[in-house]
């Protein structure tokens, strides 16, 4: 109901962040209602920073895009990339329509990461944060090969940090038909780590590796696959 209230309100033009922050704190109070057990941790290191940063992290399921912005807006404004079908998608579409979220096709790489570089560095120019999901879908299972610098070229090219942001979202998990719509699992519990910022220097690989690394510690620490946990 909060995101279908805010839905509607993207489509009147009506909504903004105030508003956006309400009803991610609500969906939370919706996941506890649920038996959803939540663990946050390592928010001083968004308190602490001031400026945009890029905010880079595994991607599990629809649940960390509508209970992110809890964690993020009371420190800073916040943009996501995302896949642009899911603008069309009814209610959380509008909502990221009216928020205007950085769509990227998933057909062409080349014209992606233009549109990412671009559009990232205009919003962090602005003061805003940007939010990557440097994998190409979904998973429960973190495999470091497919985790791409994504993230790491936005925050060189606009220079700012990166924050490593670690997640295990399997609680609600993907439906047959419909990936946003599928059972939930009150057994497993949701796991939100923040790193500390991340300075990007040179290349950008060692911000990356550091990344990864940071990911991929905590994943295994909460019983997640990890597949080429590097060196």
């Amino acid at each position: 109901m909060a995101f279908l209230k805010e839905g509607l309100a993207g489509r009147r033009g009506t909504l903004n962040n105030e508003r956006w922050l309400r009803a991610s704190l609500n969906c939370i109070e919706a996941v506890e209602s649920a038996g959803g057990n939540l663990k946050i941790t390592g928010l001083e290191g968004l308190s602490a920073h001031k400026g945009p940063l890029v905010l880079i992290a595994n991607h599990m399921s629809i649940l960390e895009t509508v209970l992110l912005p809890s964690f993020t807006l009371p420190f800073k404004n916040v943009t996501f990339i995302i896949k642009d079908e899911l603008r069309r998608y009814p209610v959380i579409g509008w909502v990221m329509q009216a928020l205007d979220f950085i769509a990227v096709h998933r057909k062409n790489p080349r014209e992606d990461l233009k549109v990412v570089l671009d559009a990232g560095q205009h919003r962090i120019q602005q003061g805003c944060s940007v939010v990557v999901f440097p994998q190409a879908t979904r998973s429960t299972i973190f495999d470091a090969k497919h985790f791409n610098t994504l993230g790491v070229k936005l925050a060189r090219k606009s220079g700012v940090p990166v924050v490593p942001v670690a997640l295990k979202t399997d609680f609600h998990g993907g439906g047959r038909w419909v990936k946003e719509i599928g059972p939930i699992y009150p057994e497993r519990p949701i796991y939100f780590k923040f790193g500390r910022p991340i300075a990007v220097v040179g290349n950008g690989q060692a911000a990356h590796r550091s990344v990864v690394e940071f990911i991929s510690q905590n994943l295994n620490a909460w019983g997640v696959e990890v597949r080429s946990h590097p060196a």
